[in-house]
């Protein structure tokens, strides 16, 4: 007879590991507060799932199982399959976020294999980890130079949205992650030659950048540092209000103009419906990035020389997206030039 051992406990043990450092990175480092954050949503969607659907969420030690016990654990793993991700589904989820739970419960098995000997079997190498092309949202060469130098438009904010905007700028010009930005201090800024460098070490991906500054990144830089005493050039806020001011900020500076929303679902697109949505009621933080990035290919640097900025790999299928709407940019803007032609 075959016993099992109830998933949710070592789920819990999964994430205690994680936070204490007794479970680490291929590398060797902790895991970062995000990731163990994103497990802990997992564990919610599992709990959550498990109380309202009445299904036994359990593991079989798979060695002591005999032929007829392993066909009908595998039966089990293929129902809890089908039925999360439809759960997730039915909540209003897409194909990245429901991807991203069984990507972490794949882990979680991982663990359980690697870390605590118990030996679950294979059953989790049949679930899919779908994905989706999310399109990219970048601010045109136009909206950034609109926020850096209309004097106007700058009249208009508050205190609190300025130090967002500015905040926001220096991000699209250098390509940072929110993590990053909102750590900077005067020590991630260098003089060579009278030229200001920024030089920064990412949370994420370890990797150095070392990055000349235009007159404009280094007047807000100025602008913050010498005049309090506070830690870091940015003072810290959160995601959600850096991003709800963004919004606002956007519909200030007229980035008013409509946007397909179009998601997946089980690998079908599914445009989002009702309110329509304006440019600015998508704004967050990833545009500032995304923003950089594409600007500078659009504007002509060598690809390798914005992944040495950006800190993308060779191999890097992010970036790559990047180069595409780049190039389709450029397109749109030769398609015009050989219509006047034309003409």
């Amino acid at each position: 007879m075959k016993r099992s051992l109830p998933i949710i406990p070592l789920f819990k043990q999964f994430i205690s590991d994680c936070e204490s450092g007794r479970r680490l990175k291929k590398n060797g480092e902790r895991m970062t507060k995000g990731t163990i954050q994103n497990y802990q949503y997992t564990l919610n969607n599992l709990e959550l799932f498990s109380r309202q659907t009445n299904f036994e969420l359990r593991i079989c030690d798979a060695l002591k199982l005999n032929t007829r016990e392993r066909k009908s654990e595998k039966n089990y793993w293929k129902k809890f399959y089908k039925n999360f991700t439809q759960f997730l589904y039915k909540k209003g989820c897409y194909d990245n976020y429901v991807g991203a739970n069984i990507k972490h419960i794949r882990t979680f098995f991982n663990y359980l294999s690697l870390e605590k000997d118990l030996v679950t079997g294979d059953f989790h190498k049949m679930f899919y980890v779908r994905k989706e092309e999310v399109d990219i949202l970048v601010l045109s060469l136009e909206q950034l130079k609109f926020l850096i130098y209309n004097e106007k438009f700058q009249t208009g904010l508050t205190l609190a949205e300025k130090k967002v905007k500015d905040a926001f700028v220096f991000g699209c010009i250098t390509g940072l992650r929110f993590s990053d930005l909102f750590q900077l201090n005067s020590k991630n800024f260098e003089i060579q030659n009278n030229d200001c460098y920024l030089k920064i070490k990412s949370q994420k991906t370890k990797i150095y950048s070392f990055i000349k500054l235009p007159n404009y990144a280094i007047d807000i830089y100025k602008s913050y540092t010498g005049k309090s005493e506070q830690k870091f050039i940015f003072k810290p806020i959160s995601l959600f209000i850096f991003n709800q001011t963004l919004k606002n900020i956007g519909e200030k500076a007229g980035f008013i103009q409509p946007v397909n929303h179009i998601r997946e679902r089980q690998g079908r697109a599914v445009k989002i419906t009702g309110k329509q949505l304006r440019f600015c009621d998508k704004m967050s933080s990833h545009i500032m990035r995304r923003t950089a990035i594409t600007i500078m290919l659009i504007l002509g640097m060598p690809e390798h020389l914005v992944r040495k900025i950006s800190g993308h790999g060779a191999d890097s299928k992010s970036f790559n997206r990047y180069v595409h709407y780049s190039q389709a940019y450029l397109d749109r803007e030769i398609d015009k030039v050989h219509e006047k032609l034309n003409n």
